[in-house]
């Protein structure tokens, strides 16, 4: 691996506040950070998927929109990741809340009233408004990141809480074993992301070390696209079987690889229960 970025980056030089370990322009002079782009992408491979699942169902249109949430974080991701452009990385941040918005609303308002459902659109609706743009006028970082911790921290523990509802013990226990396994996803991936951010001199040293392709394998900020692409296609299912109320048959039936070799592992009574259901 060469350490000296080329003289001519196609994009120009870096105007976003964020860079990220893997070192820029190393592979071709049109993407800045390889593999923190290509990476970024598993988070389209998922949603495309859920879209040809609902669309093989004839499911309403509404559910949709939570997986198009999904291939828009993947390409805003891979945006900001090829260009290192201050935009992109605006746009980047907007998705992530583009994406969870829809999840919640969706969740808060399953077997609402029509009035509280009007008002908790207008309160998500407005709440977003604000962050964003406080978040890209006055270049604040902290809003955005606590408003979005918050909206994961609220989307996990109502959908656990709504789960307990479910009448099916077996569904039940299926879907609850679902969505903790997406949270340990997003909680291993911050893990991740923060070692990456902690000791990269010392993962930019293996890497050279090892040298290509093994060095791909320590860019740890494209684990991290990967493992919070599975805990956000994880969310995006679970909250769309329940507000949807497709809750009978498996719940496991349909999910996109690996996510049922991984639950096998991590859940293998629950999985052995929905196979001979």
């Amino acid at each position: 691996m060469d350490a000296s970025a080329p003289a001519d980056p196609f994009w120009g030089p870096q105007t976003s506040y964020l860079n990220f370990c893997e070192e820029d322009y190393t592979i071709t002079r049109y993407i800045a950070e390889f593999i923190n782009t290509l990476s970024s992408l598993v988070f389209v491979v998922y949603g495309v998927y859920g879209l040809l699942q609902l669309r093989s169902k004839n499911a309403d249109i509404s559910r949709w929109v939570p997986y198009f949430g999904l291939i828009g974080v993947g390409l805003c991701s891979a945006g900001y990741h090829m260009t290192l452009k201050y935009h992109t990385q605006m746009s980047d941040e907007l998705s992530m809340h583009m994406l969870l918005t829809p999840l919640l609303f969706r969740l808060l308002s399953f077997k609402a009233s029509p009035q509280r459902t009007r008002l908790l659109g207008a309160a998500l609706s407005t709440i977003f408004v604000v962050v964003m743009v406080i978040h890209m006028v006055m270049d604040e970082f902290l809003l955005h990141a606590t408003s979005f911790g918050l909206g994961v921290y609220l989307l996990a523990t109502y959908s656990l809480k709504t789960i307990q509802q479910i009448a099916d013990p077996q569904i039940k226990a299926i879907l609850r074993s679902m969505a903790l396994f997406g949270c340990l996803n997003f909680l291993f991936g911050y893990f991740v992301w923060l070692i990456d951010r902690w000791v990269c001199n010392l993962l930019t040293d293996a890497k050279h070390f090892v040298g290509l392709p093994i060095a791909f394998l320590l860019e740890l900020h494209g684990w991290w696209h990967v493992f919070t692409a599975f805990g956000g296609y994880i969310a995006v299912v679970v909250v769309d079987k329940i507000t949807a109320n497709d809750v009978s048959g498996n719940p496991l039936e349909g999910l996109a690889w690996p996510i049922p070799l991984a639950l096998s592992f991590v859940m293998p009574d629950i999985t052995g229960v929905a196979k001979q259901d």
